[in-house]
């Protein structure tokens, strides 16, 4: 290897990290073909671990043999040719699964190890790859997915990104980092990159120097969530944009040789922020870097939670984006056979995912936007869905994931359906549903996050139960939402979600969001008005 390894010598290192020294994690790249030859049984289990580097997955159960793959999409820009690949991939390996991530990456299931050669080579000839959409290395970097159209950013990231993205790319110099390590970069001005929830993350901002307002980045570091979770704090350094690599390799290399790989649960870059703090850690970037100028102006004007619905003029005259929802993220392949067809017939054939599990078609011109919206596709899939089902985000759940407890993403959709039948409100309220507290679906940003537990019953047996967070939001620097007191059997979560909802409905304010409604409330006459719900519907 081209660096030392610090830490090889720490007797007290996980047994992860003990293995990670004899073997690379993209080694698993030379065994794969190997494995695919002679079938899932030659795979030894001490491997199952290696093959997250190729990002993949075992999904539940693990002993099936069935993996789960994620392809990274940098900034969800994704050309004409990779959506249609994509959709050959779910269509003939996925058994008709393609999920949108809250990365925006696509996800696919039910693939086998005699598959995933085939599965590679389809990707490589599209320029895409799902090295390092897992396991301990730098994950799909988030980014605008309006880049180079956005009248909304301060420039086109698109080539920050892939520059960037290209240099992580099968690097075993930051391919045994301590943990997995997920980093931003957009010029959004309405944080669509969700700058706070990532470990690293280049947010938009200007300084003037010599008298010239130039544009360029701050830079948050250490946020992250799961069961512990931590907001970015911002670093005091303005980043040029041909900075940026450099920077990011910097704060990269801090995390490979300083983050910590005593104890898993320890070992995300916000740990070591936490311990260090943003004084500290700016003090060693610079050792690396060289001098950087200090902090300019923040150009953040809001927090759009990448939800871009709706027809919208691009920086080019006479083209447009169109928003549209994706149920919980969810397609098959023949959706995204037409998605594709779709924008080349409209657009010039590009797609973009988004965080929140949708997408955008690019450039269309204005007089095919009424026909496009026309299109039979987009009324399951549409560009301005009612309230509920447009703004909920859910993870895979225990349908496939082995951490989960419980059932999420087709509970989610019933629900959110559910509750548009039912109630209008005339403000979106963001419903996250996960079912383990690694929070892949960010619960701890939603207005409600429902997190699944298990829950004993008076007869003592075992359901699937649901515990309610309140309030979060990235607005402002962010606000992670608040637990509420109670279990909610999993049965009774729409009905208990409809009182609430209606409760809100009721006392809001006019234009009130339920952030700012919580907030004038406060938890307390919330809590009272749960446990009031819960008890009626238990009767």
């Amino acid at each position: 290897m081209a660096y030392e390894k610090k830490w090889g010598n720490n007797p007290k290192l996980n047994a992860t990290e003990q293995k990670k020294l004899e073997k690379d994690g993209l080694e698993i790249y030379k065994d794969i073909p190997y494995y695919a030859e002679y079938g899932f049984d030659s795979i030894p289990k001490e491997e199952w671990d290696s093959f997250k580097w190729a990002g993949l997955y075992l999904q539940r159960p693990k002993e099936d043999g069935y993996f789960m793959m994620r392809v990274n999409i940098p900034s969800g820009i994704l050309t004409n040719e990779q959506a249609d690949t994509l959709a050959q991939i779910g269509r003939d390996y996925g058994r008709d699964v393609v999920d949108i991530t809250t990365r925006q990456a696509i996800q696919f299931h039910w693939l086998r190890i005699e598959q995933i050669p085939a599965i590679f080579k389809r990707l490589e000839r599209v320029g895409l790859s799902s090295a390092g959409a897992c396991g301990d290395i730098t994950r799909n970097i988030v980014g605008n997915p309006l880049a180079g159209i956005d009248p909304h950013e301060l420039f086109d990231t698109t080539s920050i990104v892939k520059d960037v993205y290209e240099f992580f790319q099968y690097n075993e110099d930051f391919s045994n980092l301590p943990r997995k390590y997920k980093m931003a970069i957009s010029s959004n001005v309405y944080n669509a990159s969700n700058a706070e929830i990532n470990c690293v993350s280049f947010t938009p901002a200007s300084k003037e120097i010599n008298g010239e307002n130039v544009l360029g980045f701050h830079v948050k570091v250490g946020g992250g969530l799961s069961s512990r979770p931590f907001l970015a704090q911002t670093l005091d350094v303005f980043v040029r944009p041909d900075q940026v690599k450099t920077v990011a390799i910097a704060i990269t290399t801090i995390f490979r040789d300083y983050g910590y790989r005593e104890k898993r649960h320890l070992a995300r870059l916000k740990f070591l922020i936490a311990d260090w703090g943003v004084e500290r850690f700016k003090e060693k970037l610079l050792e690396y870097t060289g001098p950087l100028l200090s902090n300019g102006k923040d150009e953040t004007k809001g927090w759009n939670a990448g939800y871009f619905y709706g027809v919208h003029p691009q920086k080019q005259k006479g083209l447009h984006y169109v928003g549209f929802n994706v149920p919980v993220g969810r397609l098959n392949a023949a959706q995204l056979f037409e998605i594709a067809r779709i924008a080349r017939q409209y657009g010039n054939g590009d797609i973009r995912t988004c965080n929140s599990q949708n997408f955008i078609l690019p450039n269309v011109p204005t007089e095919k936007v009424e026909e496009l919206l026309e299109e039979p596709l987009f009324k399951p899939i549409s560009s301005n869905p009612r309230s509920f089902i447009g703004y909920s985000v859910s993870c895979t759940g225990i349908e496939y994931c082995n951490l989960a407890l419980v059932e999420t993403k087709e509970r989610l959709r019933k629900i959110a359906e559910y509750l548009d039948a039912q109630l209008s409100i005339d403000v979106p309220v963001r419903l996250h549903m996960v079912g383990c507290p690694n929070s892949c679906g960010q619960r701890q940003i939603a207005d409600i996050g429902l997190q699944g537990v298990k829950m004993k019953t008076k007869d003592k047996g075992m359901v699937e139960a649901f515990e309610l967070y309140v309030g979060g939001t990235l607005l402002g620097g962010g606000e992670f939402n608040h637990k509420l007191k109670g279990k909610i059997d999993g049965k009774d979560l729409p009905a208990v979600l409809l009182q609430l909802l209606t409760h809100f409905k009721k006392e809001k304010q006019s234009g009130e969001s339920f952030y700012s409604f919580v907030g004038r409330k406060g938890l307390s006459s919330i809590q009272e008005k749960l446990d009031e719900i819960i008890e009626n519907v238990a009767v």
